[in-house]
């Protein structure tokens, strides 16, 4: 996927998704957060937490990101923290209840097993938090033309007709939110972007920029990329504020009244 990246419809779908990004997680505080896949995306740029982590989809380093400092109570008491950890994206190495923020770039749909992908990052995230997932919306004219391309390689003319990356399988954005939901998250946020029509060059691109706006406002579940966070809920009863207790005062006994025959 690096490799499309770097082409005009991949680098105007990143400046996109990095700026959705920046806004979701810049306000977002607390103290560990991490990112999982696509390096090309820094997602944790704009956040300001003391502890951040980022690692690439699949079983590749994990390297902290500029500022990062050794946690100890991730690694244990006394322990050393290596710069760089070997993982995977469905095996993450944090401890349960640990992070904070989690930000997912394209990871399920590049990943082996999606599902357990996700069940990993709520498991690593505490509750109330942030879950922050982009990925290709397969009801779109980028994702329609995907289909096409993968039709034509299926009868094997080849993966030049493929306007996307070959690998991964995109999971469309109302199946995501189920995913979610039986997993015991919220959704906070979420929108989607990239209305263009898939063309290659920047040329074409840039005569249909009038797009992004109407499509945002006239077909806006049509965008090619949706983008959404998510809160991790724990079900619990909390008390707000100062209960206050009231003493149940007894009803006093009625009098009894004997009455004597003389």
């Amino acid at each position: 996927m690096g490799g499309w990246l770097k082409t005009p419809p991949g680098q105007y779908l990143l400046a996109w998704e990095q700026a959705q990004i920046d806004r979701a997680v810049f306000d977002i505080f607390s103290y560990h957060a991490l990112q999982i896949g696509l390096p090309e995306i820094d997602g944790l740029r704009a956040n300001r937490m003391p502890h951040r982590w980022r690692a690439t989809d699949g079983r590749v380093d994990v390297e902290p990101l500029p500022g990062a400092t050794p946690h100890d109570e991730l690694a244990g008491a006394g322990a050393t923290v290596p710069i760089a950890l070997r993982c995977d994206a469905a095996a993450l190495p944090f401890p349960s209840n640990s992070l904070d923020l989690v930000v997912m770039p394209h990871t399920l749909e590049l990943a082996t097993d999606p599902h357990r992908a996700l069940s990993e990052a709520q498991r690593v995230l505490m509750p109330e938090g942030r879950l922050v997932i982009a990925g290709f919306n397969p009801a779109s004219l980028w994702g329609l033309r995907q289909r096409l391309g993968r039709t034509r390689h299926s009868l094997g003319i080849g993966d030049e007709h493929l306007f996307l990356p070959s690998s991964g399988e995109f999971i469309g954005y109302w199946r995501l939110r189920d995913w979610l939901k039986l997993l015991g998250f919220e959704i906070e946020a979420g929108r989607f972007g990239c209305y263009r029509p898939p063309w290659t060059t920047d040329k074409w691109l840039g005569r249909y920029a009038w797009m992004d706006k109407t499509g945002d406002r006239w077909w806006p579940v049509l965008g090619a990329v949706y983008f959404l966070v998510a809160v991790r809920r724990v079900r619990g009863m909390r008390l707000v504020g100062r209960v206050r207790k009231e003493r149940v005062k007894p009803s006093p006994a009625p009098a009894l009244v004997s009455h004597r025959k003389r």
